[in-house]
């Protein structure tokens, strides 16, 4: 498993009394001798010392005792005790709680070896309760083949739940989850068929995987994105989006296959400068600083800003930061006005002071610089 993610409060939101009573009612209905308050003390008591994924651990620690240990009873029981379906007249942002995903967790542990297919059957089940993305990662690396057959079939199921496990599962970078040992050449042919969904949580689980692919693989991502547009076998605004979604990192990269794929030329006849308002910030108050354009004739651009960081030791650290995408008209100025804050005591990426450099990235190609200090 990769590793967790900090605990932090959405943990204190997620896992409490009234979601762990929820668990332990449905619990209590559907496994005969289930004791739901002795399983919700316990629960209640593991989670302080806790990550969030190791919570949802401990929950499957503490139901254990009192399942089956025979698996395929086991799975039985864990099924009888699932709320109903997410609604399945939903199209998006519909992802289920994070308390239904213990029954992902015991498939792996009891039936990955000896009940593949009973342990799938179940990941079926439980997905349209809560995404099984991360657990059916164990079985694609333990068993690629037989897995990777089923999803092939549950690509085609009516549930957009199921449908997007089949991408959600199989991408490369995954947040929060263990590395999954499938190839291009195996996950591409099912994006084919899930690109053409008609439902937005499918088909941006298909843009973020192809968006993770393009770290690896760009030229592969460039090459499916023409393929789809060929076949057109969705309709052209999501085919759009899907396209803008899975190059975002490669824009912020400014590879020229991606500018030129969503129209935006590296040789765009663009005169570009930079004014920085604000030579000299204090740590904690905005860099203020304007961007103008001009050009001789309409021009699309996707402007972007990189931050060069100073870091200790004479070594530095960028950060791609969007401005704006429009069109320069000819003869019309375009001026952005920007004020970037400077926030101080950030723990993700602690700034220090000294001289900082701004680069200005137009259609992916650098413009125009200048430098700031931080005091």
């Amino acid at each position: 498993m990769a590793k967790a993610p900090p605990t932090f409060s959405l943990k204190d939101q997620l896992f409490n009394a009234g979601s762990l009573g929820d668990l332990a009612d449905e619990f209590a209905t559907g496994v005969p001798g289930f004791d739901r308050d002795a399983f919700l003390a316990a629960a209640l008591s593991g989670i302080a010392e806790r990550s969030l994924l190791e919570c949802l651990d401990w929950f499957a620690d503490c139901a254990e005792p009192y399942l089956a240990t025979d698996f395929p009873a086991m799975a039985e029981q864990l099924e009888a005790a699932m709320p109903p379906p997410l609604d399945p007249s939903l199209r998006d942002d519909d992802f289920g709680r994070f308390i239904h995903a213990v029954p992902g967790i015991l498939a792996v542990r009891h039936g990955l070896e000896a009940h593949r297919d009973r342990a799938l059957d179940l990941l079926w089940a439980a997905t349209q309760r809560f995404s099984m993305e991360f657990y059916i990662r164990a079985f694609l690396n333990r068993r690629p083949d037989e897995t990777l057959a089923r999803l092939k079939q549950w690509a085609e199921d009516d549930n957009y739940h199921v449908r997007r496990l089949v991408s959600e599962g199989t991408r490369p970078k995954l947040p929060w989850a263990r590395k999954v040992d499938v190839t291009p050449a195996q996950a591409l042919p099912l994006l084919d068929r899930l690109q053409r969904d008609p439902t937005r949580f499918v088909t941006r689980s298909v843009a973020n995987h192809l968006n993770d692919l393009a770290k690896s693989d760009p030229d592969a991502v460039l090459a499916r994105l023409e393929a789809w547009e060929v076949e057109a076998t969705q309709a052209p605004d999501e085919r759009a989006w899907m396209r803008r979604h899975a190059l975002r990192t490669l824009i912020k990269d400014g590879h020229p296959g991606a500018m030129a794929m969503l129209g935006y030329a590296q040789d765009a006849p663009v005169e570009v400068s930079l004014d920085m308002r604000t030579p000299q910030v204090t740590l904690g108050e905005a860099l203020a600083f304007d961007v103008t354009l001009h050009a001789d004739q309409d021009v699309p651009a996707l402007v972007d800003y990189r931050i060069r960081f100073a870091r200790p030791g004479g070594k530095s650290a960028e950060k791609v930061f969007k401005l704006k995408v429009g069109q320069v008209r000819r003869g019309k100025p375009l001026v952005l006005k920007k004020l970037h804050k400077l926030k101080a005591n950030a723990t993700t990426f602690e700034l220090h002071r000294g001289v900082h450099g701004v680069v200005v990235q137009v259609n992916g190609v650098d413009r125009a610089e200048g430098t700031f200090e931080i005091v």
